[in-house]
């Protein structure tokens, strides 16, 4: 949303919102000269608008939406907006259950950092700009593609890229099987002669109705592109890639977590059919700084280490802490997490016990509920209860700066989708002065 906002005032409009919280992002865009407010408050929305945008998570009571939704024919959701933009433009567009914010920030710096230009409309901070969306005068556009509500079935790609379909949004799909139907529906919405690039491990990529497609995997040696050499040198990792029967030497990737580097490859692929030359994406690559609590440190000397991530699906955290433990093998690691929306909790509590058995220390934080009122029975004791190794506590949001202050992890991540980030900076804080 606050891209599209971004791209209507780079046009010169006037632009106003409301968001239920203030953050850092939403304080950024008040700087940048748009309006928010944080009251649902029909008073306060703008009678003037001529275009009233909207997202599927805004709740189904929200006052404001009502009144516009009542009073105004120019009503139209975030995947519409977004759709109506990208109608005459080259579209590398970017779907996965994970992955996607990273894979499309990606892409889009290695373009404009080559000189090539496009337009990019992102779902987290790129932190080489610290903004999710810039506009280019070449007609090609970046856009990470939701799956949620089905949003992403409004684009119409060029090249598309699935890094994952682990099931989600099941309060929306119903089903795995509906779920993974919504992205074989995505694959039909490739534009004659355009592109598939998928990860080799997707179990249905039979079903996928494309004429044209590229797998790309980390490990399956099948794949029609494949990381070769990859080992880490000072905290980067450093890879070779196979595209078909071609050999790509020297990549270069300064953020943490294997599955980034997988994601690294399928974003070389997408943007490598812009006929933008391997050299100078290679080198874009090396210059990415990552994408704002996508594996972002936070923190970092030689005693302490602080992680900040995004991560709300069992999928997630288990790629997140493999990849932390990875880097750092001799530090034990503490997990905060906030658990996103009581339906996940309750659908994936299972894999989420899995995923944070998988750390040496959790505390949990209470479920965030965002657009969902609570469902009786489910809570964060729903993923404690089944959790095997690890006996996790469950503490307060205002007393978390106050424990980890007390326990002084060596290696700490924090991750979820709520506003779990708002704790970011008393945490660093917190951290600096322990070393001061």
């Amino acid at each position: 949303m606050s891209a599209l906002a971004r791209y209507f005032k780079s046009l010169g409009k006037t632009v106003s919102g409301y968001d239920k919280t203030e953050t850092v992002l939403t304080r950024a865009l008040v700087g940048e000269g748009i309006q928010v407010h944080y009251v649902d408050d029909v008073s306060l929305a703008d009678k003037n608008a001529d275009l009233i945008v909207y997202t599927p998570a805004i709740p189904k009571d929200h006052a404001e939406l009502n009144f516009f939704v009542k009073n105004y024919d120019n009503v139209l959701k975030r995947s519409d907006v977004l759709g109506l933009i990208t109608q005459n433009s080259y579209n590398i567009c970017v779907a996965g259950t994970h992955g996607k914010t990273t894979t499309s920030a990606m892409v889009a710096h290695m373009l404009r950092d080559s000189g090539k230009g496009c337009n990019a409309f992102l779902g987290g901070i790129a932190s080489n700009y610290q903004s999710n969306f810039w506009s280019s005068s070449t007609n090609i556009a970046v856009v990470e593609a939701d799956e949620y509500d089905r949003s992403f079935l409004k684009l119409s790609p060029d090249v598309a890229v699935i890094t994952a379909m682990d099931a989600d949004h099941l309060d929306i799909y119903g089903t795995k099987a509906e779920f993974e139907n919504g992205f074989i529906a995505f694959t039909g919405r490739i534009k004659p002669n355009g592109l598939l690039v998928y990860n080799k491990k997707l179990s249905r990529a039979i079903d996928f109705d494309v004429e044209n497609s590229m797998s790309y995997s980390v490990s399956d040696t099948s794949a029609d592109c494949m990381v070769q050499n990859l080992e880490i040198r000072n905290g980067s990792y450093h890879f070779d890639v196979m595209v078909k029967d071609e050999k790509i030497i020297g990549f270069e990737l300064n953020m943490g977590g294997v599955h980034n580097v997988e994601n690294a490859l399928a974003a070389f692929v997408a943007a490598r059919q812009t006929g933008v030359k391997d050299d100078l994406l290679k080198s874009g690559l090396a210059s990415f700084k990552g994408v704002k609590r996508r594996f972002e440190y936070i923190y970092r000397d030689r005693s302490n280490i602080y992680i900040d991530d995004y991560a709300h699906h069992p999928e997630e955290l288990k790629a997140l802490i493999h990849g932390a433990k990875g880097l750092f093998p001799d530090k034990a690691l503490t997990l905060v997490f906030q658990p996103h929306l009581y339906s996940r909790t309750r659908d994936f509590a299972d894999g989420f016990a899995e995923a944070l058995d998988m750390a040496d220390d959790v505390i949990l934080l209470p479920i965030y509920p965002a657009r969902e009122l609570p469902i009786e029975g489910v809570s964060a004791e729903t993923i404690a209860r089944r959790m095997k190794r690890i006996k996790p506590e469950i503490i307060e949001k205002n007393k978390i700066v106050e424990t980890l202050s007390a326990r002084k992890p060596a290696l700490l991540v924090t991750a979820g989708a709520g506003n779990i980030d708002t704790l970011v900076e008393p945490i660093k804080k917190m951290l600096e002065q322990h070393d001061a």
